[in-house]
């Protein structure tokens, strides 16, 4: 007799599951049996994520197409959810993005869409289907914010805050949720290949040019799923982010301020 797998008969929510970290927090659900439901604006590529990791895994995939940063975003893949008699035990609130630069070297609608994006529709995802985790007391919450999180972020300031408030919510909903049976995890990368550099345009700063490479997004999805696992409140990747989020608070604001003003410059 096959041994059963920790997640058979349940269903991760992942969403920016097409492409990078999102992908492969996906395959680290599907490896450990979980059914999965995917979600992204690009059908296309998701389509392909869910064929592969069906095949690969053995597990039930499913697929929403939704640009989750659009008011109601998250209502309107819960309601196609429910409308196909899916249910969702776990949430991994991946999707996010962010932009390199001053405050007005983008559009409004650019510095809103972040908070629309990195906040809202993370916090919209987890009430939707909270109480439904408690009542079960199983299931949880996987949230991905950054070393951003740990530190304001002059010339990147609204990514640094919207990561910020990830990290805060997802410590305050891991206390909520303590001996209920439902985990909570902040996986919280530093610079990781993605598409989200490219989105961004980090790699062009003195963070991207001094920091070494950048870590590949596999490594950092599986340090995220096993903090999730052991329902561990906070997990950094790699020993040199962890080494200078640990710094953050033992440093003078000012200095500290400057410093990150410095690595968030353009490289020369």
């Amino acid at each position: 007799m096959a041994r059963r797998k920790p997640g058979e008969g349940q269903t991760a929510l992942v969403t920016g599951a097409s492409a990078g970290i999102g992908i492969d927090l996906a395959e680290c659900f599907a490896r450990d049996g979980y059914d999965l439901i995917l979600t992204a604006r690009s059908e296309s590529a998701l389509n392909d994520v869910a064929a592969r990791l069906a095949a690969t895994h053995g597990v039930k995939t499913h697929t929403v197409a939704q640009d989750l940063g659009a008011f109601g975003g998250g209502s309107a893949i819960a309601a196609e959810i429910a409308r196909r008699g899916l249910s969702v035990d776990v949430v991994v609130n991946n999707a996010g993005y962010g932009h390199a630069g001053a405050l007005t070297s983008s559009d409004l609608p650019t510095q809103l869409g972040m908070i629309d994006l990195n906040v809202r529709a993370l916090v919209e995802l987890t009430y939707l289907y909270w109480d439904r985790m408690l009542a079960n007391k199983r299931g949880g919450i996987l949230n991905v914010a950054s070393t951003a999180a740990f530190q304001p972020g002059p010339l990147m300031a609204n990514y640094y805050a919207s990561k910020a408030y990830v990290l805060s919510f997802s410590e305050a909903m891991w206390e909520e949720a303590r001996g209920t049976g439902v985990h909570v995890s902040c996986l919280c990368p530093g610079p990781t290949v993605s598409k989200f550099r490219e989105r961004a345009g980090t790699g062009r700063t003195k963070l991207a040019k001094n920091a070494g490479a950048a870590m590949a997004s596999a490594p950092v999805a599986r340090a995220g799923y096993q903090a999730w696992k052991r329902n561990r409140r906070v997990i950094v990747t790699g020993g040199r982010n962890a080494f200078q989020a640990g710094l953050v608070k033992y440093l003078p604001r000012e200095t500290l301020l400057k410093i990150v003003r410095n690595v968030q410059s353009p490289a020369t």
